[in-house]
């Protein structure tokens, strides 16, 4: 365990309310608690309270049942106030009621972040219109349809937007908890608190590293369908405007239209992607890179690695490192 190190105190206390429901993510609240507590033992003075709207008691999605401290309407305002999230949310509209609760703290409180869906319920009272936000990539477009004012970043880990703070899904919120120490007390404490915890002070890369490959919907066009199975099933081929093109029997003006009238890209952008999928896959089945980039079909491991760069800002080694399963693939 890191040893305690007592910084001197210069700063008054900062008071953090936590909102909670019924239905909130438990990491959502235990994870950036967690981080501001431990802070205390370097010298900060950070005074966490958890309220919930009516002031009674709350269960979690686990079911664990979570003591309040009070009604959020009931107290002063605070120097932070982190809205946790909830799996209820996007998949049902934010009760009025409840985005009413989380609206009055938020106008007067000093800075208000949400953890992962917890934006949903700061973008229902309001708190999001006109502002740069993120939240969990897999629900990130439904927040940007829900509030088309509010400019969502799918893949950020955190967003400032002045005194308004998002994060990522869940353990994002411990990055973003980080985030607010360093700026509260410098990086020396937020980096002190990071080690303490054995977590990463700032996670490289944004949240497409996390996202699933091959997860978005076919082509809906038959043409643009055979496409797309020709270059999963023998990604190695070639893949050239013209030999699609000739596989499809079109001209190879014809098959751009159709990408970008159906998908707003390129043919070889919608191969690279498919490639890059693959090689995400190959990775994290515990293939080295060079074999990711041979069976994706990539001409060499630099092409692979510039995709890797522009789409995730992570290499394919820091990828695997951080996702490739410990079983190793047979020897053909």
């Amino acid at each position: 365990m890191t040893a305690c190190y007592q910084y001197p105190v210069s700063m008054p206390p900062h008071r953090v309310a936590i909102f909670v429901y019924d239905g909130v993510t438990l990491l959502d609240v235990a994870g950036p608690a967690e981080v501001f507590k431990e802070a205390n033992r370097f010298g900060a003075d950070y005074r966490i309270v958890l309220l919930s709207p009516t002031g009674a008691d709350v269960t979690s999605s686990l079911g664990v049942r979570i003591a309040v401290d009070g009604a959020v309407s009931s107290e002063p305002a605070f120097d932070t106030l982190l809205v946790a999230g909830s799996d209820h949310y996007p998949r049902a509209h934010v009760p009025a009621d409840l985005a009413e609760a989380a609206r009055r703290p938020a106008a007067v409180a000093g800075r208000v972040a949400s953890i992962c869906t917890g934006a949903f319920v700061l973008a229902a009272a309001g708190v999001l219109d006109g502002k740069r936000a993120t939240t969990h990539w897999q629900v990130a477009h439904e927040l940007a349809a829900r509030h088309p004012t509010c400019r969502v970043e799918p893949d950020a880990i955190y967003v400032r937007d002045g005194s308004t703070y998002t994060s990522a899904g869940v353990t994002a919120g411990i990055d973003l908890a980080l985030a607010l120490v360093e700026e509260d007390h410098g990086p020396d404490v937020a980096r002190d608190v990071a080690r303490a915890l054995v977590v990463y002070m700032q996670r490289a890369g944004g949240q497409s590293q996390f996202s699933a490959p091959l997860q978005g919907p076919p082509p809906r066009s038959p043409a643009l369908r055979r496409i797309a199975d020709l270059v999963t099933a023998n990604p190695r081929g070639d893949h050239s405007l013209g030999e699609l093109a000739k596989h499809l029997n079109v001209s190879t003006r014809h098959l751009t239209r159709l990408f970008h009238d159906e998908l707003s890209t390129t043919p070889a952008r919608y191969v690279e992607n498919i490639r890059f999928d693959l090689a995400r896959a190959f990775l994290d089945q515990g293939h080295t890179a060079t074999q990711a980039a041979t069976l994706a079909g990539f001409p060499s491991y630099e092409s692979m690695r510039r995709v890797f760069a522009r789409k995730l800002s992570i290499s394919p080694a820091a990828y695997q490192r951080r996702f490739s399963t410990a079983r190793r693939p047979h020897p053909d």
